[in-house]
């Protein structure tokens, strides 16, 4: 039996990144640019007004104020007419600056009687109100370093440099088997012996949390041919393969037997940890297999502290856990020799343990927002006392 943090390592260590896929850029919210992207094109592409209003030279507004108007250009379109002295240009927002103007005046500190126009702007300096050529990026510049996560002003950004396509690593294709005799589900009557599976439902919507639409899920029961044809199936067409119950080393509990001949090597199976004492993790090819126990709060336990970092580096991101140390609010005791995972609900400044901490119950985990981790050798901690927390 390893320690948490043992296992963690051994499990990031085998979540290599995906091989990077080019896809559209509308569809790559979310996921990690695998190469620097670099513009297409100066942006703005040309000197560029920043609102409707008058283009001059300055240099003649410092011997006078009045202009005569000879044309206007409109966002889209160009102006080819040499520059006169002493003339201005009607130009809306987003416009080309004509050549030899080099100021924009807001239309709103201006007076205009038929082509007469005189600024009012008495603070107007030299260059206002111009979107220079190349001021964000430059073209064949680096506008974004690969490693970057597409957010919407990423997209933006890709696109106004003339980008609607890019090179980034896809999230990874995750299926679930769930094991079990006793397992009934929702929606149907409950048969003597029988409760719900709930287990499908908490992974597919953790999933979905960090993006995943899981494979449909397989539910097997507990017979060890079963679960060898189920693995069989699933294992070639996902990275990640997720098996709930049947872990441990009860008369029913054939997972890891299974598992083995499948040909997945063990890389660890039990953790100094509570719950989830009995996870199992291997690997065959490159797809990780993770073997949790039954309960529910133990399957989502393990999600957040082993599975999802492992989906984080797959999908290109760099792995840091989102972790800080709080004052916990009331004491707790416990063993030595177990790190203790504790559902529980950040408030602030503090973080509150929840009650029903057991492994099979979930109307705590209805509640939480963060996995509190209490070392593996200490026994008490007391109201006051700083503990890790992992918010979700």
């Amino acid at each position: 039996m390893i320690s948490v943090q043992e296992a963690k390592q051994l499990v990031l260590a085998k979540a290599t990144p995906l091989a990077p896929q080019n896809i559209s850029l509308y569809t790559s919210t979310g996921l990690v640019l695998a190469q620097d992207i670099h513009s297409a094109t100066d942006m703005p592409p040309f000197h560029q007004s920043a609102m409707d209003g008058y283009a001059i030279r300055y240099s003649d507004f410092e011997t006078k104020n009045q202009f005569t108007v000879t044309g206007q250009v409109p966002a889209g379109s160009i102006y080819n007419s040499a520059y006169l002295p002493g003339t201005a240009i009607r130009i809306y927002t987003g416009a080309p600056v004509p050549d030899g103007y080099d100021t924009v005046v807001m239309q709103e500190k201006t007076n205009v009687s038929g082509h007469t126009l005189v600024v009012t702007d008495v603070a107007l300096q030299a260059g206002a109100n111009i979107r220079l050529q190349a001021s964000q990026t430059k073209k064949n510049e680096i506008a974004l370093k690969a490693g970057a996560t597409v957010t919407p002003g990423v997209a933006g950004l890709i696109a106004g440099i003339g980008i609607n396509t890019v090179q980034v690593y896809p999230l990874p294709k995750v299926s679930v088997i769930n094991t079990g005799n006793e397992l009934a589900e929702p929606g149907t009557a409950l048969q003597p012996g029988q409760v719900y599976e709930s287990n499908s439902y908490s992974l597919h919507a953790a999933l979905q949390t960090v993006g995943i639409v899981p494979q449909p899920v397989s539910r097997c029961p507990d017979v060890e041919e079963q679960i060898v044809k189920e693995v069989l199936l699933h294992i070639g067409q996902c990275n990640i393969l997720i098996l709930s119950g049947g872990v441990s080393v009860g008369d029913y509990d054939f997972v890891h037997t299974a598992l083995g001949r499948c040909g997945v090597e063990r890389i660890f199976h039990k953790v100094k940890q509570k719950p989830g004492k009995p996870l199992y993790f291997g690997i065959k090819n490159k797809t990780l297999v993770f073997g949790l126990p039954g309960n529910p709060a133990a399957v989502l336990s393990c999600f957040y502290e082993y599975i999802a970092p492992a989906i984080k580096k797959m999908s290109g991101h760099t792995v840091v856990q989102l972790s800080k140390h709080m004052p916990i609010e009331m004491g707790y005791t416990k063993k030595s020799g177990l790190t203790h995972f504790l559902k529980g609900c950040l408030n602030g400044s503090s973080v509150l343990p929840l009650h029903a901490q057991e492994s099979y119950l979930m109307n705590s985990f209805a509640l939480a927002n963060c996995i509190i981790q209490l070392d593996e050798e200490k026994t008490e901690f007391k109201a006051g006392d700083l503990v890790e927390v992992h918010p979700f």
